[in-house]
């Protein structure tokens, strides 16, 4: 099968566009490779930030997707329709980057410390707020980058992309527990890498990424 890693648009949420990306699926799951191109053009920004976001590192993020549309083309028939498209490859995009993950850190050790939830991240932002307070998304995006990776993947799937505890557990091969446990960690190993942060600024830190 040919390579899918087109030049990307970034999907939006309008319902104008969801419509769009439901009628290329029905027509790429009938064998329409025109269709699913443009679905891969449509949804690659998306995919690359959340692989980039997981791993780490440029490189890793294009492997993980190109084997993301791999998986997703080659998985497309049995799509049900259940949950968005968007979704549906970010759970692909998700499982790819746990198994790249999962090849680097094999003879790795994580300590992890006691839980504590604090602050919460959410994906998107308004631009014209983003431009405020680009030094925090940046103090963020950084703190994310120095997390263990099994600790990076939950907080990002759980606050940057808003996946449940159950579909993180079941994409990362772990108990719906241990992904609650390690989010909280996360959390508290964010704060204490972002810490002292007051006041507004705290504030900020909720949708920086």
């Amino acid at each position: 099968m040919a390579s899918y890693v087109t030049t990307p648009n970034r999907a939006g949420s309008e319902p104008s566009t969801v419509l769009r990306l439901e009628e290329l699926v029905v027509k790429a799951r009938q064998g329409d490779h025109a269709s699913f191109e443009e679905l891969v053009r449509m949804t690659y920004v998306d995919a690359y930030n959340l692989a980039y976001r997981l791993t780490g590192h440029e490189e890793d993020a294009r492997d993980v997707v190109q084997d993301a549309y791999l998986r997703a083309f080659r998985g497309l028939r049995r799509f049900r329709g259940d949950a968005q498209f968007t979704t549906w490859l970010y759970r692909i995009t998700a499982n790819c980057a746990s198994s790249s993950l999962g090849k680097r850190v094999r003879h790795r050790h994580d300590v992890l410390d006691d839980d504590e939830e604090i602050i919460d991240l959410s994906a998107r932002a308004d631009p014209a707020e983003q431009a405020d307070r680009s030094a925090v998304r940046e103090r963020v995006k950084a703190a994310l980058a120095e997390l263990p990776p099994k600790l990076r993947a939950v907080v990002v799937l759980r606050d940057v992309y808003d996946l449940s505890h159950e579909a993180i557990a079941a994409e990362l091969g772990i108990s719906e527990s241990a992904a609650k446990v390690r989010l909280h960690r996360a959390r508290r190993k964010l704060r204490e890498r972002l810490y002292p942060m007051v006041g507004d600024e705290a504030q900020d830190t909720r949708r920086a990424v």
